[in-house]
């Protein structure tokens, strides 16, 4: 039996991404004044994702909780298209931007955190907000991962999926520069055109590739449980 309850944890989950994104909304800085506001960095974004999916978990789990027993159909349908839902936005959304935010930022910050988080940075915010939004996610979504068994949607329409955000980020990071003459993230500066075209286009292999090992790490936690679950309920031999 588990320490914590998962409905527990994720309502935890989700109070804590509500005041991580409170907090950084009451932050003033420059950036938060310019054409798109917060909603130009992926970080943000990303904080908006993941919030959302842990609310539909937490509405998951309290519809579950009010329809069990119940024998309403209607109730019952509305339910599964929740889960439906949850499932969606963890194997599309959660897991690969997720994972993309926490280790392209970690690892462009390690070479040179200036082409990512400016010092300057760390007069606006604090260093537990920082690692609110740019670390806790990993073991957050891996906690989800590991607590609740996910069905990840057909590989086709998952990668065409995953694609047309990547995609449509990269639009939205190219007209906030067509718009305001600065690019979102200062390394996008210092590179030529064609470096940028290639930083694009290895950014949607990557999320390509974290929804691939998403549906592969979901697939080995979950059969290696069920093959557990199995030897526990194998007849002991005399």
């Amino acid at each position: 039996m588990a320490l914590v309850p998962c409905q527990v944890l994720r309502v935890a989950i989700l109070l804590s991404y509500c005041s991580i994104l409170c907090n950084y909304k009451a932050i003033e800085m420059p950036s938060h004044q310019t054409y798109g506001g917060s909603w130009k960095f992926l970080t943000f974004i990303d904080l908006v994702i993941q919030a959302v999916f842990f609310g539909i978990c937490v509405l998951t789990d309290l519809s579950s909780l009010l329809t069990r027993g119940s024998g309403n159909q209607e109730q019952e349908r509305q339910l599964k298209k929740l889960i439906s839902l949850r499932d969606w936005m963890l194997a599309v959304l959660a897991f690969p931007v997720g994972v993309f935010v926490v280790a392209v930022f970690w690892i462009i910050y390690a070479y040179d955190r200036e082409m990512i988080y400016p010092k300057l940075l760390d007069n606006f915010i604090p260093g537990w907000l920082n690692h609110g939004m740019h670390t806790t996610v990993l073991p957050f979504i891996l906690i989800e991962m590991r607590t609740s068994h996910h069905e990840y949607p057909s590989r086709r329409s998952g990668l065409s999926a995953i694609c047309t955000f990547s995609v449509g980020y990269i639009l939205w990071v190219c007209w906030v520069h067509h718009v305001t003459g600065m690019w979102v993230y200062p390394f996008l500066e210092h590179i030529g055109p064609g470096a940028r075209i290639l930083f694009f286009g290895s950014t949607t292999i990557l999320m390509n590739f974290l929804y691939l090992l998403g549906e592969v790490l979901n697939s080995y936690i979950w059969d290696t449980q069920r093959s557990m679950e199995e030897e526990k309920e194998k007849p002991k031999l005399e």
